[in-house]
């Protein structure tokens, strides 16, 4: 059970990465008040962790519907979670856990961010979502470790919210020389983590007997 905590709290920090959340709320709100900035964190905290609560108690109904296996999931997953670790490790900006471009452009033009960017993609972005359906499927219906999985999950975004209410101060303790190595430390677990998803579905799935 200790693994299983361990191993979902690691990979939702990476996949959601708090610190960087944090820190582009408080990029994208300096103009607001602090009144609207409590307002749009917790919203777009509430709205995130409910859609990833939807993927991971129906996603895997999702993928029987479409006809995906489960070790085909576990090597997407795996892939998907060690793209996202890669970038990490190399402190860069990944469309799997943060906003692209284009998204940051889009957003800055406007007044609630608390849906668009905010839930999603920066709190349910793909990787993320990946990680809940992959994490529940993995549990095979134990009750225990599914609950565990989606305890993790939400406690990962209350602690994105808390981070938001402080993001200035974050900014300002950690610096991009302590988020970027905070990123690096997170990213080497998860790329070892994404490797172990990728063998088991691959072991699973047939190819190799």
């Amino acid at each position: 059970m200790t693994e299983t905590a361990f191993v979902a709290l690691t990979t939702f920090f990476a996949t959601v990465g708090p610190p960087d959340v944090a820190a582009l709320f408080a990029a994208l709100t300096h103009d607001n008040t602090a009144a609207e900035r409590r307002v749009m964190a917790l919203k777009g905290s509430l709205i995130g962790a409910g859609i990833l609560l939807f993927f991971a108690l129906f996603g895997e109904v999702v993928l029987d519907n479409f006809g995906i296996s489960l070790p085909a999931l576990r090597t997407a997953g795996g892939i998907l979670l060690l793209l996202i670790a890669i970038d990490m490790v190399f402190a860069r900006p990944s469309g799997g856990t943060t906003t692209t471009r284009e998204e940051n452009k889009e957003a800055e033009g406007k007044k609630d961010l608390s849906v668009f960017p905010l839930a999603t993609p920066l709190i349910a972005g793909p990787g993320a979502i990946g990680a809940a359906v992959l994490l529940v499927a993995d549990a095979d219906s134990d009750p225990v470790k599914t609950s565990i999985v989606i305890g993790a999950m939400l406690a990962i975004v209350l602690l994105t919210f808390l981070l938001m209410l402080v993001a200035t101060q974050v900014q300002r303790l950690l610096g991009v020389t302590g988020l970027h190595v905070l990123s690096r430390v997170i990213g080497v677990l998860l790329a070892a983590l994404a490797v172990q998803f990728i063998f088991d579905g691959v072991a699973n799935s047939g190819l190799l007997s």
